[in-house]
């Protein structure tokens, strides 16, 4: 099958998308009209642009406003049908797209509809091209693809056929079962959208929310599972309109599409020649790595410490401490000339990398590199051995760890007499917060997903002081590992402001599971580490909420404890301050409760903006 692309999807002009276009591996091309009136030069010189670059045009699009209309539109329409397919076969096209009529003149009817498809049919084989009728999901009287089939069939012209696109029926939650009964040598175009589901206009929902598939929520391998019956053989083909696409990195954003398209062939029935590897479901967070140069060191050592870490191994070649607690394990890098200085020098103290175990890296490496994403081993910059990784979230790595003996501890790693006894306050890692800008947010939801098969909830708008922040929590079957995504396009939430103090995405805060969220808590008041303090007015509402009597209250807000509950359990929250106000740990008790504290949020944002301003 032929990946294609339309132009639409991505910024700038086509002198810069054809060539982003054919790096990112596809082979086929959609030419959108506004970007071929745009170019700067003869439709000619964009063919010899498309046939350098190993692309052939799979379709010219739009052809807009054409069937039923009354005289004298009707010959209007057929003139420009006919200059529009003298263009089609200019740049090199054998098909033009021809979507349902929007024209408040056009009348309603299959019979006329199909005589006018037929009339088209003629000009185009006239001149050796072919034409698809697409059914848009606005059209006015054509907006469902079974009246367009019944249309296309009706017209019974072997230049006439069908272009079924994803999100048009998708969008008016058509059923699909009519699909598998359309021949597929009748389809000359298939295109594909994912979107988020959302209770907005259709049109605005078309033009501002699509994305590729695997960052919505659609049901796509169903459709794709219907196709394949049909014996399609054609293009599959992305047709996106999205706001963080037109304005982003062109070449990242044609990889994700073509990543996107292997993704979703994978998941299908009947590809079974294009499967990928299978997927190695994370079992568990094998270690965090922070990226952290004197002074801050010292500074971050004891708030290890305070939350019961211990120092357990030096790495034997660098300068890369190991530290435990539990399951638990955390990275100190401060090695020089290394991956993890350079990511300080830009982000300052953070997370640089995060590691996964799974049971067999060999699959996880070979899926990577089908999806096009390089995989490389080791630290980029000095090493050609170690722990395979790929790039993650913004210029952080994502390591692959093994569970085979031994373990990278004790191969990597000279142990080292621990200053203090090891703790066992802590279990294991809960979840990360991710703060990233929402191009971002859409680019890991498609990597959790086609690398991990990790399963996404559903998109919730948390209340932030400063405006709205979208939160997507992208989580193993088993919540053994957790991201929480964020992102904001208020300039005044925490998130955005955390943006700016991180230079670009990063981990907000690391968060660690305990079953004894006060005695920890007890311990870092002891120790002198300030955590996040909260409003009287807070707990009051607390007591007010959920009947906790008055010596539960007291003990909370002397301890700075959130509290929340549901249906399903209980749940306690802690944050220490933002580390050089960056990120900071988060220690929670579960209950039953399977969330993530969202009536908190508000009241957290609010304390940690006024940490910010307080650092600045």
């Amino acid at each position: 099958m032929l990946y294609s692309i339309a132009t639409v999807c991505l910024s700038g002009l086509l002198r810069e998308k054809i060539p982003a276009i054919a790096k990112a591996g596809f082979r086929g091309i959609e030419l959108f009209e506004n970007d071929v009136n745009m170019h700067d030069g003869p439709a000619r010189e964009l063919r010899t642009m498309v046939e350098d670059h190993g692309l052939s045009v799979v379709t010219y699009q739009p052809f807009r406003d054409y069937e039923g209309l009354p005289e004298p539109l009707r010959s209007r329409a057929l003139e420009r049908a006919r200059r529009k397919l003298e263009l089609t076969a200019e740049l090199g096209c054998g098909l033009l797209m021809v979507c349902s009529s929007v024209s408040p003149h056009a009348a309603g009817g299959i019979t006329r509809a199909a005589e006018d498809l037929a009339a088209l049919g003629e000009l185009a084989a006239d001149q050796g091209l072919r034409v698809a009728y697409e059914a848009l999901a606005w059209g006015r009287h054509v907006n469902d693809y079974r009246d367009s089939w019944e249309i296309v069939r009706r017209a019974n012209h072997d230049a006439v056929g069908l272009c079924l696109d994803t999100f048009h029926i998708f969008s008016r939650r058509t059923t699909l079962d009519a699909i598998e009964s359309i021949p597929g040598d009748r389809i000359f175009l298939v295109q594909v959208a994912d979107a988020p589901r959302l209770s907005i206009d259709t049109l605005s929902w078309s033009r501002h929310y699509r994305c590729f598939p695997g960052q919505g929520e659609l049901p796509l391998t169903e459709f794709m599972n219907k196709l394949a019956v049909t014996g399609y053989a054609g293009p599959l083909s992305l047709e996106i309109f999205n706001d963080q696409f037109r304005s982003g990195d062109v070449e990242q954003t044609a990889a994700d599409g073509y990543r996107s398209l292997v993704y979703l062939a994978g998941r299908t029935e009947h590809q079974r020649p294009q499967a990928l590897a299978p997927i190695q479901h994370p079992r568990a967070v094998s270690f965090v790595e922070f990226a952290i140069q004197p002074p801050a060191r010292n500074r971050f050592s004891a708030l290890l410490g305070a939350l019961g870490f211990v120092r357990s191994g030096l790495h034997r070649h660098k300068a890369v401490e190991h530290w435990r607690q539990s399951g638990i394990n955390l990275v100190l890098n401060h090695e020089d000339n290394s991956y993890a200085q350079e990511h300080y020098a830009r982000h300052g103290s953070s997370v640089c990398a995060i590691a996964l175990e799974v049971d067999d890296v060999d699959p996880v490496v070979t899926r990577a590199r089908q999806l096009n994403y390089p995989a490389f081993y080791g630290d980029p910059n000095n090493d050609t051995y170690g722990n395979p990784a790929i790039a993650g979230l913004s210029e952080g790595l994502l390591y692959f760890v093994g569970r085979a003996s031994p373990s990278i501890w004790e191969r990597d790693f000279d142990a080292c007499e621990p200053a203090a006894t090891e703790m066992a306050y802590l279990q294991r890692i809960d979840h990360f917060s991710i703060t990233m800008p929402y191009e971002e947010m859409l680019r890991m939801l498609l990597l959790y997903r086609s690398m991990f098969g990790m399963r996404a909830a559903t998109t919730v708008n948390v209340f932030d002081p400063g405006g709205l922040v979208r939160n997507q929590v992208m989580r193993t079957a088993d919540d053994a590992v957790c991201f929480a995504l964020n992102s904001s396009d208020a300039e005044r939430t925490l998130s955005r402001q955390l943006l700016a103090q991180q230079a670009g995405a990063g981990v907000q805060h690391v968060a660690f599971a305990t079953n004894d969220i006060t005695t920890l808590a007890k311990r870092l008041r002891d120790a002198g580490v300030e955590v996040l303090k909260l409003t009287c007015n807070y707990y009051d509402d607390l007591q007010a909420r959920f009947g906790l009597d008055e010596d539960r209250i007291a003990l909370l807000a002397e301890l700075g404890i959130l509290y929340d509950e549901d249906d399903t359990g209980r749940y306690q929250q802690l944050y220490t301050r933002l580390f050089e106000g960056r990120f900071c740990f988060e220690v929670v008790q579960r209950d039953g409760y399977r969330g993530f504290g969202a009536a908190n949020a508000p009241i957290r944002s609010a304390m940690q903006t006024a940490e910010l301003a307080s650092v600045d």
